[in-house]
């Protein structure tokens, strides 16, 4: 899964797409998830950097990760 391209995201976790014009607000670790879904990084590498940076059970992580995900894949934000 990669973010489109002309996807903007700025340091604060604001995105904007563009093509449709809607904006998004996203928190720190969505912020992060997406840094790392552009550098191309796979969910299992984001899941592995995101248990480093944040203090969470394991469980709940991936639990989150999954619904951040899917949401974006509902927004349309990524591609195949």
């Amino acid at each position: 899964m990669k973010i489109k391209q002309n996807i903007a995201i700025s340091e604060s976790g604001f995105l904007f797409d563009p093509a449709t014009g809607h904006s998004f607000t996203t928190n720190p670790s969505g912020l992060r998830i997406m840094q790392l879904l552009r550098e191309g990084k796979n969910k299992s590498t984001i899941l592995e950097q995101l248990a480093q940076e944040f203090d969470t059970e394991h469980d709940t992580l991936e639990r989150d990760v999954n619904d951040y995900l899917n949401m974006l894949n509902y927004f349309k934000l990524t591609q195949s």
